[in-house]
């Protein structure tokens, strides 16, 4: 005797007939991944021929200013757009007044110039703000236990001209000071550097997904007390809003929400309100995490590095600063 057929369902609609192979679900595909939307943050330290693990983040390293050039040669043979450079200063340079910021022959003005002479092509990412340089730990000038506003502003157009002269194609501000952007825009304009980008970290919330990255420049040991009085409160939206329509009124040509996974609903808010350039930052936090689970045997690195990174494309992000970058460069040519 046969078995009795199951009843069919009267269905019109079957949305699993665009997932049923490999080649049909690419035809549908609604959002890519490519190597284009990545940049690639790496962290400098003083040294020669030197790779400095963090032992927080598994596999990212710190690199003296001749291994950053490797680096940046590497990232132009994957095809990666841009790097963006974090100094870990030596502690006796650090002071009240981060003055270090200043110094033309500072970590960062020299890995500037060394990856510009081996990677014409390669975009060049710098970060203006002074807690890599202060003996405290914070993006400004603290007086009396407050962070100085426009006092620290005035510091932070000097530390943009020092990386633009020394080849700084993006000057990045991730400081959350109060006018800084117009401000750096009328410096920088003034010393005809008219043509160098401004990425504006116009939504950086006051977050504890960024401890890695702290250990990683050196400042983690050294906060004192922490950055709520300028970064975002996480549980706001609105106010990013209003941050960024600042930022891009100032003349931010990009925007930048930090970080990026647990505020996919603020990157889509501000794409949609916007449409300016956006990127998102996938914070150390982050990516200690992935990795911490990867090596436990818990989750695929490669696969939840791509979906993550593909949750932040489907949100809204034009790009993306991300630890993963050499990595899933590679991993997408082995995919072509």
């Amino acid at each position: 005797m046969n078995a009795p057929q199951p009843n069919k369902l009267d269905l019109t609609q079957r949305h699993r007939r665009n997932r049923k192979t490999d080649w049909a679900r690419r035809l549908v595909r609604e959002h890519v991944l490519t190597v284009s939307d990545l940049i690639w943050p790496i962290f400098l330290v003083e040294g020669e021929n030197l790779r400095q693990p963090v032992a927080s983040m598994p596999g990212v390293e710190r690199l003296s200013v001749d291994a950053a050039v490797r680096a940046a040669v590497e990232a132009v043979e994957l095809g990666i757009p841009a790097i963006a450079l974090f100094p870990n200063t030596d502690p006796a340079l650090r002071n009240e007044q981060a003055s270090e910021a200043l110094n033309p022959d500072n970590l960062v003005c020299r890995a500037c110039r060394a990856i510009k002479a081996a990677a014409p092509g390669l975009g060049l990412i710098t970060d203006v703000a002074l807690d890599p340089y202060t003996s405290h730990g914070h993006d400004g000038l603290l007086l009396d236990g407050e962070i100085l506003n426009d006092e620290t502003v005035f510091v932070l157009v000097q530390q943009a001209l020092n990386q633009a002269r020394a080849g700084a194609d993006v000057i990045a501000p991730s400081d959350m000071m109060d006018g800084r952007i117009g401000a750096i825009r009328a410096g920088l304009d003034a010393q005809h550097f008219d043509r160098v980008q401004i990425l504006a970290y116009a939504v950086k919330y006051a977050s504890a997904f960024y401890g890695p990255f702290r250990d990683a420049v050196g400042t983690g040991a050294i906060l004192t007390g922490d950055k709520r009085t300028y970064q975002m409160d996480p549980a706001n939206t609105n106010e990013a809003l209003r941050e960024a329509a600042q930022d891009l009124k100032e003349g931010a040509d990009i925007l930048m929400v930090k970080p990026g996974l647990p505020y996919l609903d603020v990157i889509y808010r501000v794409k949609q309100k916007f449409g300016a350039p956006t990127f998102a930052y996938q914070v150390s936090g982050e990516y200690a995490m992935i990795m911490a689970a990867a090596n436990n045997g818990w989750i695929d690195a490669d696969k939840t590095m791509l979906e993550s990174l593909l949750c932040f494309k489907r949100a809204g992000a034009d790009a993306i600063l991300t630890y993963f970058a050499p990595r899933v460069a590679k991993t997408l040519k082995d995919l072509i």
